[in-house]
């Protein structure tokens, strides 16, 4: 099962039999595993990755636990089922093929303190009868009984920069020397959101 880590680079376009096509430009990996997780030890099975190496100075425990395998930027960890990886093992876009699946995992946009017309969809009030700058209030948030807001409630509050998945992305072109995805379509974050691709 393929996986790798990603910077979104920006959106353009490429033609295929005289078609444009959408696509997100990602700089995939070189990512280097730095930690094997076993059923054994911990429960379940997954291999940590380090990406984008970096010169700032890593703190104590993390110099530590990469044992001098790099100044590693991000990690993360990807649960695999079977597979054969050590550490210091480097991964490249070179798993990927044109046309292969793809599932891109990602924070999407912060959108900053949003009202509820543009969190939730509400329809907003009346425009006439009455009304006066009351288009886009939540309207009655309460009821009768109990006296107090339910939990729940769908209210005014901050939006996006949450974990978003998108599935059934089709790869259209890989640089192996680059170490450059294209995948048809947009994907979660603004440019430069860190990305992780599984097969």
């Amino acid at each position: 099962m393929p996986f790798i880590l990603g910077k979104k680079l920006k959106m353009s376009q490429i033609w295929k039999d005289d078609k444009a096509v959408p696509i997100t430009l990602v700089q995939a990996g070189p990512i280097m595993i730095t930690q094997i997780r076993t059923k054994e030890k911990d429960g379940y099975s997954a291999v940590q990755v380090g990406f984008d190496q970096t010169k700032k100075k890593l703190n104590k425990p993390l110099k530590g636990h990469l044992k001098d395998l790099g100044n590693f930027r991000y990690l993360r960890e990807f649960r695999i089922n079977d597979g054969e990886y050590k550490i210091g093992d480097v991964l490249d876009v070179g798993q990927f093929n044109e046309g292969d699946k793809v599932k891109v995992s990602g924070l999407n946009k912060g959108r900053g303190f949003q009202g509820v017309v543009k969190r939730h969809g509400f329809g907003g009030g009346p425009k006439t009868h009455g009304q006066k700058n009351r288009w886009r209030a939540p309207g009655s948030i309460g009821a009768t009984a109990p006296q107090r807001v339910m939990p729940g409630r769908k209210m005014a509050g901050r939006m996006g920069q949450e974990r978003t998945t998108v599935k059934n992305l089709r790869i259209v072109g890989v640089d192996k020397e680059k170490n450059i995805l294209m995948i048809k379509g947009a994907v979660p974050g603004m440019n430069g959101t860190i990305l992780e691709i599984r097969n």
